[in-house]
């Protein structure tokens, strides 16, 4: 009996042992836990003051300050027809957000002010100027809204002590313009990625198409097979064309050259050269397009036609000149392996798939803004010189430059949300209901897709969403699904400040080698 008791108690004791161990344990992990909590706490903290919420917004708007707009001038430049004028385009840049008082002086404007005279914060925009020689004379060409803690506002570096005594909120995170006095946001839009391409079934079969992207141009391309197996391209006002053909008429005319470029002796390849065998040269090849496409006119003009465009419509993202031409026929044959390979297999693009699509911030949409505009004005520009030079008048071209138009486009754009493209909705007055709703509305990204139709997949969450987007921010209705919102502490990066020679010299130098 004393032995049972004894046991007992010891077995007690080890239970009682084993769970103070388990407490301890218990003890241990929530302080590890707690910890970790405290860890990332601060990692977020520490973040937060490094870095802005809404910081992929202005960074785009900074990127298009900085690098874009002398792009876009640039690209403008080397487009612009000199038969009648010399007209040239130099530098841009942008001053600092000011305002033109009623007795003439000019002096900086804060956000604050702007808000309470109903006045458009924005910055005047400086453009040089050339006519007949190459001596440029410097022009402010318009104005451009700023965005509020962007580098060209005036707020930008401002510690919070001077924020407060200039009468500014220290917790208000920028990312927002101010028209006539309204604060308004450029909602980020998302859409499919430029000049990648997309395999899709259509009624027709199975097609690979790409948005082939240049500037302001967007210009589908896609590729099929007929019944007999043959594979057509069709681009721009081109349709169904012969790859074969297209190829050939690019430069590459030899059929082995083709069949090891595509990679593939399938059945349906051999049978595309068996049907065009009997074309050797790049001459042949484009009079038989004409022939398909029935163009009128001599020889030479024929070909002319076909050649010009060739050169600015097919995949015009490689290049719009005839040295492109080379270039432009492997990228072809690489798309048609690609198509091949997705017919042999079955396969489909996930175009919901987020590697897939790409979200337009505040710098893209602002681009294609300032491209559309300057292009108008070179050209009232253009006009004007060629009006008086036939009038032989004396002239100024600080007064022809100097467009309220190209101002009041850009402004009128910002403060309606009716963007070229046809598109409306674009900006939005911001929502202060708090300050959550402000971050809201910032991170918000909106779909191109129209809310009438169903779209059920493009609805759906899909698991690349993760990390990327809120799951449960989404509106009820017709708008759900397609209307979303970034994830907290997502960032969204600009594009490669590298130009197209530069990253093909680094990837030479890791190896990679370049067709010849």
């Amino acid at each position: 009996m004393a032995k049972n008791i004894m046991k007992e108690k010891e077995k007690n004791k080890i239970d009682e042992m084993q769970q103070q161990e388990v407490k301890e344990e218990i003890k241990k992990e929530a302080w590890e836990e707690k910890k970790e909590k405290e860890k990332s706490h601060l990692l977020i903290k520490k973040y937060l003051q490094e870095h802005s919420l809404i910081e992929s917004n202005i960074l785009s708007f900074n990127d298009f300050i900085e690098r874009r707009m002398q792009t876009i001038v640039d690209q403008i430049n080397e487009e612009i027809s000199r038969e009648e004028i010399e007209l040239w385009l130099g530098k841009v840049w942008m001053g600092k957000p000011q305002i033109v008082e009623a007795d003439g002086s000019i002096r900086n404007i804060l956000p604050i002010e702007a808000k309470l005279r109903k006045l458009t914060y924005s910055a005047p925009l400086h453009l040089e100027i050339g006519v007949g020689g190459k001596e440029y004379t410097t022009v402010e060409i318009g104005q451009i809204p700023i965005m509020v803690k962007s580098k060209c506002c005036n707020l930008s570096g401002m510690s919070t002590p001077e924020l407060i005594k200039n009468f500014e909120d220290p917790f208000d995170q920028g990312g927002y313009f101010i028209i006539n006095g309204n604060e308004r946001v450029l909602v980020m839009i998302e859409d499919l990625a430029q000049n990648q391409p997309f395999i899709e079934e259509t009624p027709k079969g199975l097609s690979l198409r790409l948005f082939s992207t240049r500037g302001s141009y967007r210009i589908p391309i896609s590729i099929t097979q007929t019944s007999d197996g043959l594979l057509n391209v069709s681009f721009s006002r081109f349709k169904n064309l012969p790859a074969i053909l297209i190829i050939k008429a690019l430069g590459i005319t030899k059929d082995s050259e083709i069949v090891s470029l595509i990679g593939k002796e399938t059945d349906s390849v051999i049978v595309n050269l068996y049907e065009y065998s009997s074309i050797q040269d790049v001459g042949s090849a484009l009079l038989a397009i004409a022939d398909i496409m029935s163009v009128q006119g001599t020889k030479k003009e024929i070909l002319d036609r076909i050649k010009l465009r060739l050169d600015s419509v097919l995949l015009s993202h490689i290049g719009s000149k005839p040295e492109s031409r080379k270039e432009k026929a492997i990228t072809l044959c690489k798309l048609i392996k690609q198509f091949l390979i997705a017919k042999e297999l079955n396969l489909e693009s996930d175009k919901d798939h987020y590697a897939n699509k790409r979200i337009r911030l505040s710098g893209d949409l602002l681009t294609d803004l300032f491209r559309v505009n300057l292009t108008i004005f070179v050209r009232d520009l253009q006009h004007s010189l060629q009006k008086i030079a036939r009038k032989k008048k004396i002239y100024s071209i600080k007064s022809l430059a100097k467009s309220t138009l190209f101002s009041h486009r850009v402004k009128s754009a910002l403060a309606t949300g009716n963007w070229i493209g046809q598109r409306t909705g674009v900006t939005q007055n911001m929502d202060k209901t708090n300050g959550l709703s402000v971050l809201s509305q910032l991170q918000r990204v909106i779909s191109l897709l129209p809310s009438e139709q169903e779209n059920f997949k493009a609805r759906t969450l899909h698991p690349t969403h993760y990390g990327r987007f809120d799951p449960i921010e989404t509106p009820e209705g017709t708008s759900i699904g397609l209307r979303k919102n970034l994830a907290m502490l997502a960032r969204v990066s600009t594009a490669v400040k590298k130009t197209d020679d530069e990253i093909i010299t680094i990837l030479n130098k890791e190896g990679l080698k370049r067709y010849q």
